[in-house]
């Protein structure tokens, strides 16, 4: 294709604008740097990271409450319990991550939802007491 004055490309980069070239140009007078004082100067651009930082932070919300450091437990229902393991068999945390119901390095924590009719033996677990009543009901020990 041949070059003429329909197909040329131009210059990619944009021109910055020309500022302080007097009042016909429409960026004279204070040039964008508004009246008086020491940012309005030469080299008076210092703190202006800062500046901008602190109003970000200003305009976020703060965060209220409390976070705790301890890890919050892994949450097993009797339904799970029931759906995964057969009668007699023993439960503890080791064994819930092997079977994939939590992630290993948490505390579990048994919770009363659902029903569980076959006896098991629960080991170093916290359990719920309504879960409790449960496991105890259906012939099972909480060690």
């Amino acid at each position: 294709m041949a070059l003429s004055l329909h197909n040329l490309e131009g210059s990619r980069r944009k021109r910055s604008r020309r500022v302080g070239r007097g009042n016909a140009s429409g960026r004279g007078t204070y040039s964008g740097r508004g009246q008086k004082g020491q940012r309005a100067r030469s080299g008076g651009k210092k703190g202006l990271q800062q500046r901008a930082l602190r109003q970000l932070f200003q305009r976020l919300p703060k965060l209220g409450g409390f976070r705790s450091l301890k890890p919050k437990a892994a949450v097993v229902t009797l339904t799970d319990l029931q759906k995964h393991f057969a009668a007699g068999t023993i439960v503890n945390q080791r064994i819930l991550v092997n079977k994939g119901l939590i992630k290993s390095g948490r505390p579990v924590k048994i919770l009363d939802t659902g029903t569980i009719d076959r006896s098991l033996r629960i080991q170093k677990c916290r359990v719920s007491a309504g879960a409790r009543k449960k496991i105890v009901a259906a012939g099972g020990t909480i060690e």
